[in-house]
């Protein structure tokens, strides 16, 4: 039976694990059936699919091999896989998350300290190029933080199914103590705790940095049956929840592609016009962050609806002409 090139590359990996004492270039292309060009590239590939076979010197020649069978191998990570671990760690200690940004650490010491020394030497070079090649861009804009404790506390009240209580003090508000659900959390530019307020009877988010006193409560509590976080997430253009509505936005001819390449919603629907511009339709709330938003545009999208839209934005307006009065 002929094999195509990626069940020859698996079957020269078998080989390599079924060897106590590994193959040479000659044996492999004997096995393989192939010339012995190709029996090196085919090396090539197994050796980069994985990165924990073993290079033993034998003079005057060389062997390969792949110990304790594929299964293991098959899970060991990639330089590019973490770089990702890296980068995600580099990214929120940039953006004022340590506590979050030492559990990525954690786990990447502990998968550095799972895989074999020949793995980790053979992946180190490369992974310090792509470390030194690659980096974040650091964009303004608040520093949400996350005490370590608070979210230990109510992602402990989470599995518990217990209700929380905490201390909440917005600007210009009167301090309130509140005892709510917890049914998630939120990470963005402001971290939230997302939560049911019996009171009330519906949910809505609590910035973790305006939280102190933060504990769990008696009895249980369990979020509405009906409640699903990701879908609560991404009624909003933003993190705030309000009144939802349905947007339209007009964006120039000259900024079109890029407005067709832009994620503004996952409802979002895209309809090209005839003058070169294009239509957005999605359907949200968060009417003021996407106000926000559109100053990025300058002066591209035009508001079409809704009207709420509008004013909020002519709110905006007022408030960034005082920046300048005088």
């Amino acid at each position: 039976m002929r094999h195509d090139k990626a069940a020859m590359v698996i079957d020269l990996a078998r080989g390599m694990a079924a060897s106590a004492e590994g193959l040479t270039i000659n044996e492999m292309a004997s096995q393989m059936g192939v010339g012995r060009r190709t029996a090196e590239r085919m090396r090539d590939a197994v050796l980069m699919l994985f990165p924990q076979a073993e290079e033993i010197s034998d003079p005057p020649t060389k062997r390969w091999r792949i110990r304790g069978g594929l299964s293991s191998f098959e899970q060991a990570p990639t330089a590019t896989e973490m770089l990702e671990l890296t980068k995600a760690a580099a990214g929120l200690h940039a953006s004022g998350e340590p506590s979050r940004a030492a559990v990525l650490q954690g786990l990447e010491r502990k998968i550095k300290a799972a895989m074999r020394s020949t793995t980790l030497n053979r992946m180190a070079p490369d992974l310090e190029a792509l470390v030194r090649a690659e980096t974040i861009a650091v964009q303004a804009g608040p520093r949400p933080g996350a005490d370590e404790a608070v979210l230990a506390t109510i992602r402990g009240a989470i599995l518990a199914e217990q209700p929380l209580h905490f201390i909440y003090a917005r600007p210009g508000a009167e301090a309130r103590t509140r005892t709510v659900t917890p049914c998630g959390l939120m990470f963005g530019r402001a971290n939230y705790l997302v939560a049911h307020v019996p009171d009330a009877d519906r949910v809505q988010t609590f910035r973790l940095d305006r939280m102190s006193s933060v504990g769990t409560g008696e009895g249980m509590a369990r979020p509405p049956a009906d409640f699903d976080l990701s879908a609560f997430a991404t009624q909003s253009f933003g993190i705030y929840q309000d009144q939802i509505e349905d947007v339209v936005l007009k964006i120039a001819p000259e900024a079109a592609d890029e407005a067709r390449g832009w994620r503004w919603h996952p409802t979002q629907t895209l309809e090209n016009q005839d003058d070169g511009s294009v239509l957005v339709r999605f359907r949200a709330s968060g009417m003021r962050e996407l106000a926000w938003h559109l100053f990025s545009w300058s002066g591209q999208a035009q508001i079409i609806q809704p009207e709420r839209l509008k004013d909020v934005m002519a709110e905006e307006l007022e408030k960034a002409r005082a920046t300048i009065a005088g």
